[in-house]
């Protein structure tokens, strides 16, 4: 499984969105932007694909910006990732199906199969809520270790 910057930065962009919505308000993109250092031209493509796929809705207007469709305990990493890749899984590229399609077969149902049914598994067990807590555990770890 490989994910792509832009995946990435959804996710980030999703616990961010997350932390500051408990704050009040909806987000613009630009300030998400520049907390996170991430190109707002770039951070708007993301986010028009997470409106697309219903992970996050817009308000247009002075109090304006983006929140999540759903809860942060009801969004998942499943559900931001399929919103921005194009597969999260791979689809394996036949080796010997002309030649062995029994094996072909055994080779997609015991390995490949099993392998993508435990990646949907685990991206669909972790919330945007349980990164957002995680974050902030490491966060307050950070401090203590600095000092602050």
């Amino acid at each position: 499984m490989r994910i792509s910057v832009k995946g990435r930065y959804a996710l980030a962009a999703a616990i961010n969105i997350a932390d500051r919505a408990e704050r009040g308000g909806n987000i613009s993109a630009s300030s998400i932007a520049d907390e996170l250092k991430i190109s707002k031209i770039y951070l708007e493509q993301v986010f028009a694909q997470l409106k697309k796929a219903n992970v996050l809705s817009s308000v247009k207007g002075p109090k304006g910006g983006y929140r999540l469709a759903k809860s942060a305990s009801e969004t998942t990493a499943w559900d931001v990732l399929t919103a921005i890749e194009l597969s999260i899984t791979e689809v394996p590229e036949e080796t010997v199906r002309a030649s062995a399609p029994e094996i072909e077969m055994s080779i997609s149902e015991n390995v490949f199969k099993p392998l993508d049914d435990a990646i949907k598994s685990s991206l669909q067990s972790v919330t945007v809520r349980d990164m957002l807590e995680y974050a902030r555990r490491q966060d307050e770890s950070l401090a203590y270790a600095q000092g602050i």
